[in-house]
């Protein structure tokens, strides 16, 4: 099994040039997967996508578009664009300040299910913001990353949504670092209207250094899943 991810950072990108690089990496590894029927000893790819997102609202394929309460003109006011996509979950957004990890993941390669895989998505957000101090949580309720979960005080640092076809991933994680919150007052994030959205800007009173950031993010994320990292 191959446990090695390669590694790349799209920088800043759009959503659907982003949303369609990942389709065909996925559609590459699930190729290579095929191959392996004939060809046992053809092993399939793994990666890991970074991008940072122009402002941008994404609804997963069984999220209510009422999640979503800007109309048409005040979308455009607002300098956002939206999409369904095919993902798990509701209604999230994504913007500048906020780093989406997109893992392309034969989830054989590594002997997990989907289940566990997301597990160890959380689990490596949990193990990010401990760095800076602050305690992740997990909701039986809902997948992501919060804070205080079970108090009134609960608020969501990361939001998770996944893919998988042929036990292949795609979409993944988006942790709040220095994003602007107030576009999350125009969604019900994530479909609930009852809890909050933070950031480790906002939970740390001051503005991280973005970079910095994503190489711990990279760093637990090969940890947590035991794998070994590959330049593109």
């Amino acid at each position: 099994m191959n446990r090695k991810i390669i590694f790349e950072d799209l920088g800043v990108c759009e959503y659907k040039k982003a949303w369609e690089y990942q389709e065909n990496r996925m559609q590459r590894v699930v190729g290579q997967k095929m191959m392996k029927k004939s060809n046992p000893v053809q092993e399939s790819e793994n990666y890991l996508l970074f991008v940072e997102h122009p402002h941008v609202y994404t609804l997963g394929k069984s999220g209510d578009e009422h999640n979503l309460l800007l109309n048409y003109i005040q979308l455009q006011a607002a300098d956002a664009a939206f999409f369904h996509t095919d993902r798990g979950g509701d209604i999230t957004y994504h913007g500048p300040g906020q780093i989406v990890g997109y893992p392309i993941i034969d989830l054989e390669n590594f002997g997990l299910g989907l289940r566990k895989y997301i597990f160890l998505l959380e689990e490596t957000i949990i193990q990010t913001i401990a760095h800076f101090g602050l305690t992740g949580m997990r909701d039986e309720k809902a997948t992501g990353v919060w804070l205080e979960t079970g108090t009134a005080s609960a608020r969501k640092i990361c939001a998770i949504g996944v893919k998988s076809s042929r036990f292949v991933t795609m979409h993944g994680f988006a942790l709040n670092v220095n994003t602007n919150l107030t576009y999350f007052q125009h969604i019900n994030p994530c479909g609930f209207i009852d809890r909050g959205v933070t950031s480790l800007q906002k939970e740390l009173g001051q503005i991280l250094d973005f970079e910095n950031v994503k190489q711990i993010v990279r760093s637990c994320f090969y940890s947590v899943f035991e794998a070994e990292m590959l330049p593109v």
